[in-house]
């Protein structure tokens, strides 16, 4: 018999069984029937999940509640799986609908069906709940910090597990690998390779984010518990950690950053900004070691404190070619390079014979930056930073912005450039305000 053709639509059925759930749910012609068997709470997370990843958180928090009322009602196999897999999901979706003390509540039952986060995360176990539930925090501090920390066991506990697995198979892939060759069976092999790389992943992807936790807890320690006597030394074992499981995680060497400069220990600090930004800094934006938008914010803050104006103002510069409405990003990139600017002022008087110890601070500060463009001249750093501040206060008057220091400080800016250079010509202020309408007059002249 000759060997049957797969079937093309296969790979749709599932997305069409978790469309029927939702119809079925939502009282839908496929539930018509009353003699039709009612679907598992299981099916009605899935459906659910599926509600919210098409952007319907509402309907999404309808059917995660049916899932959550027929595991309490009923007494399928499943019961307890459905329970917790609603609950897991119905804080998540209250996140999105910005009812914290629904997603709380939602949270802390869960834990309490799963203290530990032993459970298969398809079923809501895991680490999740724990670290939703630290950064829900009302009382912050030491609770935060408690959160986090069973968040960190779970992960530990479970990257232990795949650990010891695949310890495991590198003791007996060569003898399988043998037996499947003698008996033909590459179709097997082949299958307990995906299998193989399915677990890796999911090695990684814990490991990071047992390391994005660490240093969570770091920052607890940097800011509501500084005043702790051991504050300093758990930061350090925090990002020592953190190092350690995922060095890979451009984050985590942030993290280190911002403890050495708490530390003053500024040279360390750029050695560690300077692995963070070359994990990542020539892949494109939607790779997955690209940290987010606001860290990387955050990350070109700390260049900047650290005297590294030009990457901080490389960062930027890809981050308003990402989302060019961000207010701090402009902020930031017109201070680097009103900074920056400063700094060439300072070597220029030197080399004029100038305020010689002036220049030699400056070139202090320019730290590990490099010689590169220190013959530029100060005044097109400057002009460059008013055309930033300018964008920056645009932004921040159309977006009712409501950083006032910010504002403040872009304006004590552009005065100080305006004592130097002068006001901006007429023509830079018809640039600034061209910013979103150019693409308004590529159409009329394509009309």
């Amino acid at each position: 018999m000759a060997p049957r053709r797969p079937d093309k639509k296969s790979k749709k059925r599932g997305k069409e069984a978790i469309s029927r759930a939702a119809a079925a749910a939502a009282g839908g012609p496929s539930s018509s029937s009353s003699d039709k068997p009612a679907l598992s709470p299981l099916v009605l997370v899935r459906a659910a999940e599926h509600r919210l990843q098409e952007g319907d958180s509402p309907g999404a928090a309808a059917l995660a509640g049916s899932a959550l009322e027929q595991a309490q009602a009923g007494d399928s196999d499943d019961k307890e799986d459905g329970a917790l897999a609603a609950l897991n999901l119905l804080g998540q979706v209250n996140l999105e609908l910005g009812d914290l003390e629904a997603a709380r509540a939602c949270f802390l039952r869960a834990v309490d069906a799963d203290p530990d986060g032993a459970r298969d995360e398809a079923v809501g176990g895991g680490a999740e709940k724990f670290l939703c539930l630290a950064q829900l925090s009302e009382e912050g501090g030491r609770d935060s910090v408690r959160w986090f920390e069973r968040g960190a066991a779970a992960l530990r506990a479970r990257i232990q597990v795949l650990e010891g697995e695949e310890a495991g198979k590198g003791t007996s892939t060569i003898t399988h690998s043998r037996r499947g060759t003698a008996a033909g069976g590459s179709k097997d092999n082949d299958a307990e390779e995906m299998v193989g790389q399915q677990q890796l992943s999911e090695l990684e992807e814990l490991k990071r984010k047992l390391a994005m936790t660490l240093c969570s807890v770091a920052e607890v320690y940097m800011t509501d518990l500084s005043w702790e006597s051991d504050a300093e030394a758990r930061c350090e074992a925090l990002v020592t950690e953190a190092t350690l499981v995922a060095p890979d995680y451009a984050e985590t060497w942030q993290t280190l950053a911002d403890v050495r400069i708490s530390q003053q220990r500024p040279d360390d600090a750029r050695a560690a900004l300077a692995r963070s930004l070359d994990l990542w800094r020539g892949l494109p934006p939607e790779d997955p070691l690209v940290p987010a938008f606001p860290s990387r914010v955050g990350l070109a803050r700390l260049l900047m404190e650290v005297g590294l104006e030009r990457d901080a103002i490389e960062v930027l510069e890809r981050l308003v070619a990402e989302d060019d409405l961000s207010v701090e990003t402009w902020y930031l990139g017109g201070w680097g390079l009103f900074m920056l600017g400063e700094k060439q002022r300072e070597k220029e008087a030197e080399k004029n014979g100038g305020n010689k110890a002036s220049a030699e601070a400056g070139a202090r500060k320019e730290g590990e930056q490099g010689e590169e463009g220190d013959e530029e001249d100060w005044k097109t750093s400057w002009i460059s930073s008013r055309v930033w501040l300018n964008q920056c206060l645009h932004l921040y008057k159309l977006q009712d912005y409501e950083d006032e220091p910010l504002g403040e400080h872009a304006r004590e800016l552009l005065a100080e450039i305006a004592k130097e250079l002068g006001e901006a010509p007429v023509e830079d202020d018809d640039d600034e305000d061209g910013w979103e309408d150019a693409g308004d007059s590529d159409e009329e002249m394509q009309e």
